[in-house]
């Protein structure tokens, strides 16, 4: 008895772990809140003309995502639901000025670089959202690691976006030349036309990933006889006269033979 109730315990504590791991996991490639979600688009195309600065929003928006996701998964009962919102908003306020303080204080380049965007991490489409839908729902830990996931796939995905730009319209990565005297920068990409170009390239090769890992394999859309708008007639006429019925497979051979 003993022992089938060790068993079970430990199939619930696994089983609970690989609900936090995928918790984690889903922001950074499945529900990715900027390639996948589309959330949170105007930062990421207006700071990715560098990859510093990507890296430091998203430093800035990850610890406000779990900081205010655990506070707000705490007084989730406490919070009445007619002033949720402005409730949420007060909350990701409060650690957005103290995230906005410190990088005054220890990075003054990247507070100048990233300029109003870093204020308005308050009304960020991200962090609001998993407020919402996440946080208000769920336990403290559970909405730490959402937080912390969802963080980390906005920072990849403006990292990214931050690397490729830089390279290819100024021919630096973080500032260091590359390709300094090689190659021709392409300045349209430091522009807001190659942010979007990339960040579609981007989108595309995220939904490819997302349903490789899911094991998606979707049949073309308007391919094949169910997609056919005789399919429900060819069905009947083949139970009474068999296949040559239908209409799309004569079609062929009565071609064949006008031809002849």
């Amino acid at each position: 008895m003993a022992d089938k109730t060790a068993t079970t315990q430990e199939k619930q504590a696994d089983k609970k772990q690989g609900g936090l791991l995928s918790v984690f996991t889903k922001g950074i490639v499945k529900e990715n809140p900027v390639l996948r979600l589309v959330l949170g688009t105007c930062p990421t195309l207006a700071i990715t003309t560098a990859a510093s600065n990507a890296i430091g929003m998203g430093i800035a928006a990850t610890l406000v995502l779990v900081c205010s996701n655990a506070v707000i998964s705490l007084l989730r009962r406490v919070i009445p639901d007619k002033v949720r919102i402005p409730a949420y908003i007060t909350i990701i306020a409060g650690f957005v000025t103290i995230v906005q303080m410190l990088v005054k204080a220890y990075a003054p380049d990247i507070d100048q670089a990233l300029g109003i965007y870093l204020p308005l991490i308050v009304v960020n489409c991200i962090i609001l959202g998993r407020a919402e839908m996440y946080a208000s729902k769920n336990s403290v830990l559970p909405s730490m690691l959402d937080g912390l996931g969802m963080g980390i796939g906005f920072t990849a995905a403006l990292l990214l976006m931050g690397i490729i730009r830089e390279f290819l319209g100024t021919g630096c990565i973080f500032g260091m030349p590359l390709t300094a005297g090689i190659v021709e920068p392409i300045l349209i990409f430091i522009l807001p036309p190659g942010g979007f170009f990339v960040f579609g390239m981007l989108m595309a090769l995220a939904n490819k990933l997302s349903a490789k890992l899911s094991g998606e394999s979707r049949p073309a859309a308007g391919v094949g006889c169910s997609a056919c708008p005789m399919a429900a007639h060819c069905s009947k006429q083949a139970q009474e006269k068999g296949p040559s019925a239908c209409p799309s497979a004569a079609a062929p051979e009565k071609e064949g033979g006008d031809k002849q």
